[in-house]
């Protein structure tokens, strides 16, 4: 069986615009690394730095260099959440961010998919994984809204949490 080969840059910016709801122009220095046993594209980077893995249920897991670059586009904000002031320092360590603690969530956020947790300036805080969705996240009074995988101040990845 043939099989068809796709331009790595086209698939990974198709695959950033039907999860992000935004029109994505990769950068020129974007490089991919792929699985030496099936051949796929297992992450890319930009300028050298890791931007983002590509996950087996089909999601992107973001780097926090990778959130940086698509939050260039003004529509990668409905992606975005922010906390209320108080949550900012915990957040920005790599903290899970509570319900009752968010302030304003994107329209895009569903749940499991990767977001971005910016304060009110824009600037970003974490990465992580939505636990509820957006019309959810600030009518409830307990429960985690997102998963932090990497904050600011962190630098590290909780292990297994991918």
């Amino acid at each position: 069986m043939d099989t068809i080969s796709v331009d790595p840059q086209e698939k990974i910016r198709h695959h950033l615009n039907a999860l992000f709801g935004a029109y994505f122009a990769l950068p020129r220095s974007t490089t991919f690394s792929y699985s030496r046993r099936t051949g796929r594209i297992k992450s890319f980077s930009f300028d050298n730095q890791l931007a983002g893995t590509l996950r087996t249920d089909g999601g992107i897991a973001l780097t926090l260099s990778g959130a940086e670059t698509l939050m260039k586009n003004p529509l990668f904000k409905a992606n975005c959440v922010v906390p209320v002031e108080e949550a900012v320092p915990f957040v920005s360590e790599g903290r899970s961010l509570f319900c009752k603690h968010v302030k304003w969530c994107g329209s895009n956020v569903k749940v499991g998919s990767d977001v971005v947790v910016i304060d009110d300036d824009g600037k970003i805080l974490a990465v992580g994984r939505a636990r509820i969705a957006s019309n959810m996240m600030k009518g409830f009074d307990s429960g985690v809204a997102v998963r932090v995988r990497q904050g600011i101040k962190s630098g590290t990845s909780i292990e297994g949490f991918v």
